[in-house]
């Protein structure tokens, strides 16, 4: 690794959104499935992590169909559901990219706490 200072940042991209069914039990419900992409950047160019993931997005029938078809005309979700699925995907994925980078001895992606003298 290069010497210096390394500049982290993370970045959430919802790729796609499609209606589908989702079975439990006897049951079936239409959600939306977001695919998304989550990504760490150590600059300069000392490394990057990298997640890919879905997400089921649960809520009322006329709402699934609503956000679907907002998707569809704009590829944005309504500022409520994005917020919700964003910062999901931030709580699971900073997670898994802290443990990540212990592994292949890189800056946690997030600050971690610590005591000041």
């Amino acid at each position: 690794m290069t010497p210096g200072p390394t500049d982290i940042k993370n970045n959430v991209n919802l790729k796609t959104v499609n209606k589908t069914k989702l079975t439990l039990g006897p049951q079936s419900q239409d959600v939306l499935r977001v695919t998304f992409e989550f990504t760490t950047f150590y600059e300069p160019k000392r490394g990057i992590i990298e997640i890919q993931g879905d997400i089921m997005y649960l809520e009322k029938p006329e709402k699934i169909d609503s956000r679907f078809k907002a998707w569809q005309k704009e590829k944005m979700l309504p500022k409520d559901e994005s917020r919700i699925i964003i910062n999901h995907i931030l709580a699971k994925c900073n997670v898994e990219a802290i443990l990540m980078s212990r592994e292949i001895n890189l800056p946690s992606p997030i600050q971690l706490p610590s005591i000041a003298k």
